[in-house]
């Protein structure tokens, strides 16, 4: 694929103190545009990102989901001749590096991958960026879908890279916490290609919404396996 239009979908909620940092270590250059979806944020998220020049959409229903659905809504909604190729989605809290993006990119630019995993369970990892709930239900839902479609996945991280015409062809639904793990599924079932490439991860900055609370982490967990049995 020679120079895609790259789209770069960050989902935000109250990441005043990180999304500056995030828009500053994309690469240069690699993006046809950076879409930073404010989602229900009661912080300056939104103006931060806008004065960093990324395009700002608002989301008013809070969820992961909802804001992804929101950010693809517009990369896709105008005309066909000006969609991206690739859509890369990456989190607003900056624990991912986004100054890896060739490399999450490289699988698909060789035409060997359809959806590109950035594992954190394969690259180095800061101590305490993952929490000991967060371990158990990567390695859990890697275990679950690895047995039902005999893949070879060992994480469930936001940061990936798929292509559009991947991307649409699964029909993303899911609204909160079942969004990355759907995409998984459809993958497979879709007999899509999936790669994973080692990533770094970090701290995040502020609180966690959803590891950082029992209830969060609950509601995830018992999302992320409802997902993976529906469509078992």
């Amino acid at each position: 694929m020679l120079q895609p239009r790259i789209s770069v979908i960050i989902p935000a909620h109250n990441e005043a103190g990180a999304i500056a940092l995030v828009l500053g270590e994309i690469p240069a250059g690699l993006a046809q545009e950076i879409i930073v979806v404010d989602n229900n944020s009661t912080d300056d998220t939104g103006a931060i990102a806008r004065a960093c020049g990324a395009t700002v959409l608002r989301e008013p229903r809070p969820g992961y989901g909802y804001a992804c659905l929101a950010g693809m809504a517009h990369a896709f909604g105008r005309p066909q001749s000006d969609w991206p190729d690739i859509v890369v989605f990456l989190d607003g809290d900056h624990s991912d590096y986004p100054e890896q993006m060739p490399e999450l990119l490289a699988p698909l630019l060789r035409g060997e991958a359809d959806l590109v995993i950035g594992s954190r369970a394969l690259g180095e990892r800061e101590k305490g960026a993952l929490l000991p709930q967060q371990r158990f239900g990567n390695w859990l839902a890697a275990r679950l879908l690895n047995l039902r479609y005999k893949g070879n996945v060992t994480d469930l991280g936001p940061f990936r890279a798929i292509l559009a015409p991947a991307l649409q062809r699964i029909g993303m639904e899911d609204k909160t916490y079942g969004w990355t793990v759907e995409m998984q599924v459809k993958a497979f079932r879709e007999g899509l290609r999936v790669a994973e490439v080692p990533v770094r991860y970090r701290r995040r900055i502020g609180t966690s919404k959803v590891s950082g609370t029992v209830r969060g982490t609950l509601g995830a967990g018992y999302k992320i396996l409802w997902t993976i049995f529906r469509y078992w």
